[in-house]
């Protein structure tokens, strides 16, 4: 259950042009369970022609369907793929077999790829590792049940209560619900439900239990939701206690919760970085020594950039004090992934080459190691400080 939480289901309105409220509901039953094992799909990529080596394990994928002429349409991603048998086809192609997750955000099959022009495969790096023919999935799996949820208290709205009371009939577009904190205010996205049944609830007159089909949230985020439900916390660092799955959950919040105006250009910020032992925790310290507990400042080197452009509490340039360096520089980069999150050497590179003057604590520049003096120097100055403890 979600005791203490509220929640706000939003969809189109009648021309479907709009977003608008659908329902408040008192809670959610069957919300928090562990996500299920990702389906792992066969797919055979025919007449590959090899421009780099294939590794056993081939991490994220990018496919992109090819127009005539060579020119690439809309990115299709696999993840987790990993190389399972080749079969020689003629000359210097090759029938590849694969085995990999297709993300819940991308349709069943690449769009628009004439047989013509066939495909490109590159990594999570853009480096092109080959090009081939035609795109097969191999014995296709059965795909698991979906998860359902019960939304109690549900006071509809607009289209939901004119085709939940019998008045019209018409497919229920586009939706979303939101967890809503003890103010009312958005906490967090909760998810993407697609209504199913419904009936009155002995809640009160008026009011409907909803049945609902959607991916569950991980049981963690109960956790960060209770920190939530008064508002934006007071106190820093509450992400810490969390693994990086929990660090990366509560960054939904951290973003709902953000707030502006910007501040003036050429500031000092402090990044607290006793935490900071994965990439989700150098973005959880990094939104919090910009725009204080609770902050963000974005959660990708993408995410950063964008928030570098205005609109989330600080604009470039400025200086980045990074306390405690040594945590990070002993514990980012160096998981044993496929798809590794970037290395202290390169966020500092990252953040330089943003305009970022990463200045040290003490005015004492740290000695030793591959980084300290090294990099490139920060192009809007050449004599930026280092990081320092």
């Amino acid at each position: 259950m979600t005791a203490g939480v509220r929640f706000a289901l939003w969809g189109e309105d009648e021309d479907h042009e709009e977003e608008q409220l659908w329902a408040s509901c008192e809670e959610a039953e069957g919300l928090f369970a562990e996500p299920p094992e990702p389906v792992r799909r066969r797919y055979e990529l025919r007449g590959f022609t090899a421009e780099a080596a294939l590794p056993a394990a081939l991490g994220f994928l990018v496919l992109q369907p090819l127009h005539e002429h060579g020119r690439p349409a809309r990115e299709w991603y696999l993840e987790d793929a990993r190389v399972l048998a080749t079969r020689a086809r003629d000359g210097s192609r090759q029938d590849v077999t694969v085995e990999a997750v297709r993300p819940d955000d991308q349709p069943p099959h690449p769009a628009g790829a004439p047989s013509a022009a066939g495909f490109s495969l590159s990594d999570h790096q853009d480096r092109v590792l080959g090009h081939f023919r035609d795109l097969a999935e191999v014995l296709p799996v059965e795909e698991p049940p979906p998860h359902s949820v019960r939304l109690l208290g549900c006071a509809v709205r607009g289209p939901l209560r004119e085709v939940l009371e019998g008045r019209e009939e018409r497919p229920l577009g586009y939706r979303h619900l939101d967890a809503l904190d003890a103010a009312g205010a958005l906490l967090a996205p909760a998810g993407y439900p697609h209504i199913v049944d419904w009936q009155p609830s002995p809640r009160g007159p008026g009011l409907y239990d909803l049945t609902v089909h959607m991916e569950p949230q991980p049981p963690v985020v109960a956790d960060i939701w209770t920190l939530w439900r008064e508002g934006r916390p007071a106190v820093p660092n509450l992400w810490a206690r969390f693994d990086d799955s929990g660090r990366a959950l509560w960054l939904d919040p951290a973003l709902a919760h953000r707030r502006g105006p910007d501040r003036p250009a050429g500031g000092t910020y402090h990044l607290d970085g006793r935490h900071v032992t994965d990439a989700d925790g150098f973005f959880c310290a990094l939104g919090e020594a910009v725009n204080g507990p609770g902050g963000y400042f974005g959660r990708c080197l993408n995410g950063v950039s964008d928030a570098l452009c205005g609109g989330f509490g600080a604009t470039w340039p400025f200086t980045l004090v990074w306390h405690h360096h040594e945590v990070a520089r002993r514990c980012l980069g160096v998981q044993p992934l496929v798809r590794s999150p970037a290395t202290f050497p390169e966020l500092l590179d990252f953040l330089r080459e943003k305009g970022i003057d990463v200045g040290p604590a003490g005015g004492v520049p740290p000695r030793g190691g591959p980084w300290a003096g090294g990099g490139p120097p920060n192009p809007k100055n050449k004599n930026a400080p280092l990081v320092g403890r």
